[in-house]
């Protein structure tokens, strides 16, 4: 690692404080992929400001919702009787993260603002049109996502919390990377009365997006057989090592099949 300074806020008004005196500050929430990026000298910060103690885990209902907190870890979402109740597709996604020491230290807010092309969460905010509360204003989840590992988050932003709306049912499955666990493919499916969001992670160039063709499709016939091959363009997805384009659009219709399915 290359020399870094570390400190950890008392609360909300020192770490913003913190983060706008440095020349080069990074926010440490569960640093599962902040630490590892350091340690290989793929980035460098002159300062880590940690939130550990800022106050901004836990999880309440609101009118219409849930209220996670930024430090909210992914274990605790998934162990949730509150999140169970309610968004019973978010509890599975957050236990289906990584592996147990990933889920026992990483946390949502850290995970929506690194905004990983196949990471799990985003599909969730995106899929069920959540809002993330920062220490200035609130982003909706149609702004708040602009490209991989890109946001719509200022230099001195900080999340502290996302609020999820209830959907009447939703569903999510994924695909996942063998290793890392990661999605190669996964579909948040949604249902707000006759209106359907679906959201896709692990497969865009661009990171997490919504199917607009999708959604029509399910919203006149919510079935598994609605999605019909061929909907998804290769060519607007990624290819890497784990998967072509050709065998990302296969696994996005199946997980997309399977999400329908799971909500039946």
């Amino acid at each position: 690692m290359y020399k870094t300074s570390y400190s950890r806020a008392k609360n909300l008004e020192e770490a913003g404080k913190a983060l706008a005196a440095a020349d080069d500050g990074r926010l440490l929430a569960g640093g599962m992929t902040l630490l590892p990026t350091l340690k290989q000298r793929l980035a460098a910060a002159e300062q880590l400001i940690d939130l550990a103690d800022c106050g901004l885990a836990g999880i309440s209902a609101e009118a219409g919702g849930l209220r996670i907190g930024a430090m909210t870890r992914h274990v605790d979402v998934a162990n949730s009787e509150l999140v169970q109740e309610m968004i019973p597709a978010l509890a599975k996604l957050a236990g289906g993260i990584g592996d147990r020491q990933v889920r026992n230290r990483g946390t949502i807010g850290g995970s929506l603002a690194n905004n990983d092309p196949s990471a799990c969460y985003p599909s969730a905010v995106l899929g069920l049109g959540g809002t993330i509360q920062t220490n200035q204003r609130s982003i909706e989840a149609e702004d708040y996502f602009i490209d991989i590992f890109e946001t719509a988050l200022e230099e001195e932003e900080i999340i502290t919390s996302v609020f999820l709306p209830r959907p009447d049912r939703a569903a999510y499955v994924k695909f996942p990377n063998p290793a890392s666990r990661y999605a190669m493919a996964g579909v948040f499916l949604a249902c707000f009365g006759d209106s359907v969001r679906l959201a896709i992670t692990g497969a865009g160039e661009s990171g997490v997006f919504r199917h607009a063709s999708m959604e029509a499709a399910l919203a006149e016939n919510f079935s598994a057989e609605a999605i019909t091959k061929g909907m998804i363009d290769p060519q607007e997805l990624m290819a890497d090592i784990h998967a072509s384009q050709d065998y990302r659009a296969h696994l996005v219709e199946e997980m997309a099949r399977r999400a329908v399915r799971a909500c039946l």
